[in-house]
């Protein structure tokens, strides 16, 4: 059994915990926690958790908001801290207390009840992975920073019963808003963040009987309006809107089976 409960999403911080049952073993892997060490203990304690119960973290790019308290965790938790080697170093190598392991496109880390295989993605970070999370049976892709869709990308995405897809912009809002132009050109660029309509592109070129449950994240606060998001994606898929959940940056989603 895979599930998934995403704590937050948005520029404030993003982190979204992936649980795999298998009889009575449970583990659960956390991707990103761009939250200080409180509030990600709030947020995980609205979960029915606390930092011991993460098995350990995933950390897709350095941006502060998923970066966030990954040291602390570590270090305080005794947690392994998954990142690329890039992203590591674009951080400026910190001690980890010995819990550093390399992620590396397309190889599989062990979770013992599931397996994420982490993917390239084209965004403006040194070494930038996304997941697709598996138990052999259900499979979760969770893609929330990239700036386009490659051929890479697409693949990683195909088969997936669940997806959590960043639907951050829309370029008419990001135009008449008040950020500085060379903010809007790395927002709206090949390697900032995707407009409602390119995620839309995505959810059409990967649907397929199996796709039940679709998650819009990392939507903008000034350039973006949950309705917007739900309606681009939810006409992709010939679903009604209010079947696309949206990420809050304040709550998250509930706690989400991938059937």
């Amino acid at each position: 059994m895979l599930r998934f409960k995403n704590l937050g999403s948005g520029s404030t911080g993003n982190a979204t915990i992936v649980e795999g049952r298998s009889g009575s073993e449970v583990r659960r892997l956390l991707i990103d926690c761009g939250f200080g060490i409180r509030q990600l203990q709030t947020r995980l304690g609205l979960a029915e958790l606390q930092p011991e119960d993460v098995d350990a973290v995933f950390i897709t790019h350095e941006h502060s908001d998923h970066i966030g308290c990954a040291q602390t965790l570590a270090v305080r938790y005794g947690i392994p801290v998954w990142m690329s080697a890039g992203t590591h170093a674009a951080l400026g190598a910190p001690d980890l207390g010995g819990w550093l392991r390399v992620a590396r496109d397309m190889e599989a880390i062990d979770m013992e009840t599931f397996s994420a295989q982490p993917f390239t993605v084209p965004h403006d970070a040194r070494e930038p992975l996304q997941l697709r999370c598996s138990d052999g049976t259900s499979h979760l892709g969770v893609m929330t920073d990239l700036g386009h869709a490659s051929d890479h990308v697409l693949r990683q995405l195909e088969g997936c019963h669940a997806l959590m897809i960043e639907a951050n912009h829309d370029p008419e809002l990001l135009a008449a808003s008040s950020y500085p132009a060379f903010l809007k050109r790395r927002v709206g660029g090949r390697f900032g963040h995707l407009t409602n309509a390119a995620s839309a592109d995505i959810l059409r070129a990967v649907m397929h009987s199996g796709l039940r449950c679709v998650v819009a994240a990392h939507l903008s606060a000034r350039n973006n309006a949950p309705a917007l998001a739900q309606l681009a994606l939810s006409q992709a898929l010939g679903w009604h809107p209010e079947q696309i959940v949206v990420a809050s940056p304040s709550t998250g989603t509930d706690w989400i089976d991938v059937p």
